[in-house]
């Protein structure tokens, strides 16, 4: 995402997820920029950025409180993705963000890098 975000996209993105990881778990009222996920991703949080030339850059996120070796929960940027102005991401999508997901969850302790 660092070659294709521009920079004030990546300072807001960077400012949410420092927010969010100071705050309480899902305690964090995200003002439109981080929002809970729904239907088949459930449990998953999105940082919603708009960019230039109304273009919408997201990261979605997973707050994992199962990690072994740490003392409070995770705050996991699995990927990037960017879309147009009123277009949708596919399901295909959201389902290669799912499946990362998932890879990320079978290692415990977690890959952190």
């Amino acid at each position: 995402m660092r070659d294709v975000c521009p920079l004030k996209v990546r300072s807001t993105m960077r400012s949410v997820l420092a927010a969010v990881a100071a705050a309480p778990p899902k305690r964090f009222a995200g003002g439109g920029y981080w929002e809970a996920m729904k239907g088949d991703m459930a449990s998953w949080y999105e940082v919603r950025v708009d960019g230039p030339r109304r273009h919408h850059y997201r990261l979605f996120c997973l707050l994992d409180y199962a990690a072994e070796g740490v003392e409070k929960p995770l705050l996991v940027v699995v990927t990037g993705l960017d879309k147009p102005f009123r277009t949708v991401l596919s399901d295909g999508d959201y389902q290669a963000v799912r499946d990362l997901g998932e890879e990320y969850r079978k290692r415990n302790p977690r890959s952190t890098q």
